[in-house]
């Protein structure tokens, strides 16, 4: 099976091409460009397909990261996805953040199991724990930093993540402070997730942090 993968929830822009049957990544193209997803998405997909020597038609599986993440940036990866699912008349798939970088630090340190801790701003933190051979053992949550540390202590796991290294400390050279999400690890998750009838949606834990201003709001007639 051939999955194309796509991500636009944080600052890069990504595609791969995956086959499955061989187990090998075909292509992939990542530009970090922190806003602007929308005009350059179909393009890194066209350099990622060009990379692999495929044309789309070939493409058996659309995947996407769903969130926790950047509220715009995840509505035009989902709806790229679902566009270009229904176009080809494949399935659609999302993979999220949280299982992205937990299946990417246990396929580098594995073992043990990880929580997964985000930094999601106003004091709070995205978090989901994983065993060591990835499952999930809790639901994707906006937590206080005490609580997610608490979680980890409870399993007891490492954890990995943006908020993990901002509260160690990390300067700006080691660390930039920002999630990025590795969409070859993406293409191999969306490939052993079963088929599913139901199209990718965003996840989101809280609301967006641009909310409109009701006190100029317009009176309905």
């Amino acid at each position: 099976m051939i999955v194309l993968a796509i991500d636009t929830a944080g600052v890069d822009c990504s595609a791969a091409l995956y086959d499955s049957a061989a187990g090998k990544v075909l292509s992939e193209v990542t530009e970090t460009i922190g806003k602007g997803h929308a005009e350059r998405l179909m393009s890194v997909i066209d350099e990622a397909l060009a990379a692999a020597n495929l044309p789309l038609k070939s493409v058996e599986r659309v995947a996407v990261v769903i969130g926790p993440g950047s509220f715009t940036g995840i509505r035009v990866g989902v709806a790229a996805a679902r566009g270009l699912a229904l176009a080809l008349d494949v399935e659609s798939v999302g993979v999220t953040t949280l299982e992205a970088l937990a299946i990417k630090f246990l396929g580098e340190h594995p073992g043990h199991p990880v929580v997964v801790a985000m930094d999601a701003k106003r004091n709070e933190v995205y978090t989901q724990a994983f065993s060591a051979a990835g499952e999930a053992l809790s639901q994707p949550a906006a937590l206080s930093p005490e609580d997610a540390s608490e979680l980890a202590k409870s399993l007891p796991a490492v954890m990995t993540g943006s908020w993990v290294e901002h509260s160690l400390g990390k300067g700006a050279v080691e660390y930039d402070g920002r999630d990025r999400f590795d969409i070859a690890v993406v293409a191999r998750i969306a490939a052993e997730k079963p088929g599913d009838a139901q199209r990718p949606k965003p996840l989101y834990l809280r609301g967006p942090d641009a909310k409109p201003q009701t006190g100029f709001a317009l009176a309905r007639s």
